[in-house]
């Protein structure tokens, strides 16, 4: 019951769980696909299973969610963890949705692994003491059909939006009020139809109101709906948002500006399920979720008197924080090439990209409009650039007015010593990402200039030669990394031991 299984059809990923877990005192068994872990369950004995699986989602055959799905059906009591390179929100949701104890992107920390794996452990412990007393942790539990994913486009591999994402996939199916919080343009309402989409409504409505863009005097009458004759011009019943709303959600953006009188029957709809409409007598009944939306401190505006504390207790029960760009610079490269390709499908043109020095600038510019700026940048620039490859003399001028670093000193940038890993750190992770949006990694690069440069030179046999090279390198790397130790450098090159004793012979390295 304490063995923990590991699924990944990445053989170091398995190495690496497995000497962690033994280093942590937790038995393991490994597998590289769902197929093999179901025929293992089904050879153990009556409906015993292991305490804890952690499973990849991509692999050869059966996908790590509907593994997920199959053990959730035979197995409901066994905590799932599931990992990724994949970071995206559907794939964080759809984990959740289907019962996973919880999400771990790839690449991870071993030490956050154990220390999830230890908990979903636990989970285990707990779930089978309660099967013993005979409760059912899950009755209290609401279900029903999750509805079709909505549209909604979230990116980030940065931990920070990892963040948001997990709680996208636990706040979905709930039906408590959220109150998400950020700097204008970090995509609040994007994260709103997210929880929206992915949840049991996402059949129902999904009705946004930016509270601070209508008049004062046509809010109330915007949210609540008027009568016939209620005032002059009132020709004609006139439903409000929260009766279009009924069954779905409401998004009430900019929260912090509702008029006080206004916030007071806000409260009342949001107590009792009713409310009147504008020179009506008769209280309409509505089924809404308000997820709401500010920029703004409520808590300043409270103590100032300019928002109720009750409503605000009302509104925060989960709160959700968004980050500013600037605080996830590494999510920057993925953001521009999915922007620029969208702009160019838009005007008809080829997908412009950035050189390594203009990404560079872009991610050291500290973006005060979060991710609106940087859409609107990467629209100008489809416009604007005169090439296919844009340069850093191309940029928008707000960026190279900004530049007080020298392409190549993205290290020394402001956005680079933002939280999350320190400086150099942080640097590492942005540059990591250039080179995953551009296509190589460094080190593809300079094996493509080497062959090029040595093919210009003349020289025979370059395949022969670098590929003895290569070999050399990575042999030499791998024993060095484990002692020495022959058979454990075999396995992490995944290598057999006659395959690594006969190159090392053949590269005379014995």
């Amino acid at each position: 019951m304490n063995t923990v299984w590991i699924v990944d059809d990445d053989q170091a990923i398995r190495w690496v769980l497995e000497k962690s877990l033994m280093r942590a005192g937790i038995e393991s068994r490994s597998f590289s696909d769902a197929a093999s872990v179901l025929k293992a369950l089904a050879e153990l004995p009556g409906h015993d299973h292991p305490g804890a699986l952690i499973s990849d989602i991509r692999m050869p055959g059966e996908s790590g969610l509907n593994l997920l799905e199959r053990l959730k059906r035979e197995y409901p009591d066994l905590p799932v963890i599931i990992m990724t390179a994949y970071t995206d929100l559907d794939s964080t949701v759809a984990a959740f949705q289907g019962g996973a104890f919880d999400y771990l992107a790839k690449p991870f920390d071993v030490n956050e692994a154990v220390a999830l794996i230890r908990r979903a452990l636990n989970e285990a412990a707990l779930n089978h003491q309660d099967a013993e007393d005979g409760s059912n942790p899950n009755d209290s539990a609401e279900s029903g059909d999750a509805g079709n994913v909505s549209g909604t486009f979230l990116l980030g591999k940065a931990p920070a939006m990892q963040e948001v994402f997990r709680a996208i996939g636990r706040l979905a199916p709930s039906r408590a009020s959220v109150l998400i919080t950020g700097e204008s343009g970090t995509g609040k309402e994007l994260v709103a139809r997210a929880l929206h989409g992915h949840g049991a409504r996402s059949g129902r409505p999904f009705i946004a109101l930016n509270t601070a863009a209508i008049p004062r005097d046509l809010l109330e009458a915007e949210l609540f709906g008027h009568e016939r004759g209620a005032f002059t011009g009132a020709n004609s019943l006139r439903r409000g948002r929260f009766e279009e709303a009924d069954g779905g959600t409401l998004f009430l953006d900019e929260i912090g500006d509702m008029p006080l009188e206004l916030q007071t029957r806000l409260l009342r709809v949001l107590s009792e399920g009713s409310f009147y409409r504008i020179g009506g007598t008769q209280p309409v009944q509505v089924d809404v979720r308000i997820v709401a939306a500010t920029h703004q401190p409520l808590e300043t505006r409270v103590a100032e008197g300019k928002f109720r504390e009750d409503l605000f207790h009302r509104l925060n029960v989960i709160r959700l924080r968004l980050p500013p760009l600037r605080e996830r610079a590494e999510d920057i490269p993925e953001l521009t090439a999915h922007f620029l390709a969208i702009s160019a499908r838009t005007l008809g043109v080829p997908v412009r990209q950035l050189s390594p020095a203009a990404m560079e600038a872009m991610c050291a510019y500290p973006f005060p409009g979060n991710v609106r700026q940087l859409e609107n940048f990467c629209h100008w620039l489809t416009v604007m650039a005169p090439g296919q490859i844009v340069e850093v003399h191309d940029l928008p001028p707000e960026v190279r007015s900004s530049l007080s670093i020298l392409p190549g000193q993205i290290v020394d940038s402001p956005v680079s010593s933002q939280a999350g890993g320190g400086l150099s750190g942080r640097a590492d992770m942005v540059r990591e990402a250039i080179r995953s949006v551009n296509g190589l990694p460094d080190w593809h690069e300079m094996v493509s200039q080497e062959a090029r440069a040595r093919l210009q030179r003349g020289e025979p046999a370059v395949m022969q030669s670098m590929t003895r090279e290569f070999e050399r390198l990575v042999l030499a790397a791998g024993l060095e990394h484990c002692r020495n130790r022959r058979v454990e450098a075999a396995s992490r090159l995944g290598l057999g031991r006659n395959t690594i004793t006969r190159k090392l012979r053949e590269l005379d390295m014995e």
